[in-house]
């Protein structure tokens, strides 16, 4: 065998339909859009979500709930994440670095799951009440940045 004669499976690829090559071809003519009518024109786009002219699905349903648009999505980090780095000085730069996070843009929150074994300085945008008494505890510094 060559990978010069391989073909697909049996039935596997279908033609496309040629449509407007004449009456036998079984879509000539009107191309199988019918006769007259919005959908038989050229230029016609359906709008997104249109039914019709029924009531779109999208409006029929009901609205529930609330969208707070200036709620602030934190990413978590935790203590024992962040006692296995080998610096002494954590900031944003150093949790990208080593992934455990994406982006310095992120707005990240450290919480308390597990502990420090050895003093380090955290900087973060926010911090839980057990994760500040767990790295004062262990001789380090919990600093917030990002609050002027």
């Amino acid at each position: 065998m060559n990978l010069n004669k391989l073909n697909p499976a049996q039935g596997s690829r279908k033609n496309n339909k040629r449509r407007g090559r004449g009456p036998g071809s079984g879509l000539g003519k009107t191309a199988g859009r019918g006769h007259k009518g919005q959908l038989a024109g050229a230029g016609y786009k359906r709008k997104w979500g249109f039914e019709g002219g029924q009531m779109p699905l999208h409006r029929r349903l009901p609205k529930r709930g609330f969208n707070n648009k200036f709620r602030v999505e934190f990413t978590e980090v935790n203590l024992d994440q962040l006692d296995k780095l080998p610096v002494a000085e954590i900031g944003l730069k150093e949790m990208v670095n080593y992934g455990l996070i994406h982006s310095e843009k992120e707005q990240i929150k450290i919480l308390g799951r597990g502990g420090l074994s050895s003093a380090k300085t955290i900087q973060a945008q926010a911090f839980s009440q057990s994760a500040v008494r767990k790295i004062e505890e262990s001789g380090g510094k919990a600093i917030v940045i990002g609050k002027e």
